[in-house]
């Protein structure tokens, strides 16, 4: 449960962490397509090596995205093993109906590096954005869906919450499931069934207690006389600087860079 960092924020001085979260949040949307849009191994490389240049200029511990990447190795692993037996090409090593072909290595391998580039560039989105900026730049990017009468500010604030309170949600669980240990508890032991059966104290008190801090937080706002997003001002707001148009021109570069890759290079998937 402790290295579950999905929604932490990694306060650090930064040039990432000063970006315009609308800026990050584009970038994250436009490397995403990227990543499936790399169709040969230099263009592969090309998005990685990008990738490891944005993790270290986000100035945020190495050991913070290797817990990213530990929650899910083991889907990695697993995808990596179903794609060996699902290439095309000679077979390099063949048992009864297991094949396994060129083609399937190179599946396993642009499916391994796809992932685990997806799990960095989010993790440093939420490492590098406040949640508080992160709700000012959903709302600001979905404005233009007020004219469907689409309540921007109240997505944006329950998509912020919602990513804010994974870490407390899971520390809470920890705690839980520590507590019940204490009390005799075995958890561990058993097949699938027990140990389902098992989660039963834990889940019930979680639930309790994820509705309590519902409750408080709801209580909170309402004392605060928070009525929505209408008429409401900010104390901060987004502008783009210098840096931005930086950033924008190196993911511009990046994308050609990748386009050109996959014309000039022959195509392996």
């Amino acid at each position: 449960m402790r290295d579950i960092t999905l929604g932490q924020y990694f306060p650090a001085d930064s040039v990432l962490h000063r970006l315009d979260p609308r800026v990050k949040i584009l970038s994250l949307i436009a490397y995403i397509v990227l990543v499936f849009c790399t169709f040969n191994y230099f263009s592969l490389a090309f998005v990685a090596l990008s990738v490891i240049v944005i993790v270290a200029l986000s100035k945020v511990p190495f050991k913070m995205y290797l817990k990213s990447l530990k929650v899910i190795i083991i889907i990695v692993i697993i995808t990596s093993v179903l794609n060996l037996f699902y290439g095309s090409g000679e077979p390099i090593f063949q048992w009864w109906i297991i094949k396994v072909t060129w083609g399937g290595i190179r599946n396993a391998i642009f499916v391994s590096v796809r992932i685990i580039c997806l799990i960095l560039l989010s993790s440093v989105l939420t490492f590098t954005t406040s949640p508080t900026d992160l709700t000012d730049a959903l709302e600001r990017l979905m404005k233009p869906l007020k004219v469907f009468h689409v309540h921007v500010h109240e997505i944006a604030m329950m998509m912020t919450i919602a990513l804010r309170f994974v870490p407390t949600l899971l520390e809470e669980t920890d705690k839980i499931m520590a507590a019940q240990k204490a009390r005799g508890a075995d958890m561990e032991s058993g097949n699938l069934l027990k140990r389902v059966k098992a989660l039963v104290p834990v889940l019930i008190p979680l639930f309790v207690s994820a509705f309590r801090r519902a409750y408080e937080l709801a209580v909170a706002m309402e004392c605060r006389c928070y009525h929505g997003g209408e008429g409401r001002t900010r104390m901060k707001q987004l502008h783009l600087m210098k840096r931005d148009a930086i950033s924008i021109v190196f993911s511009a570069c990046v994308i050609a860079g990748v386009v050109l890759l996959n014309i000039f290079f022959e195509k392996v998937i």
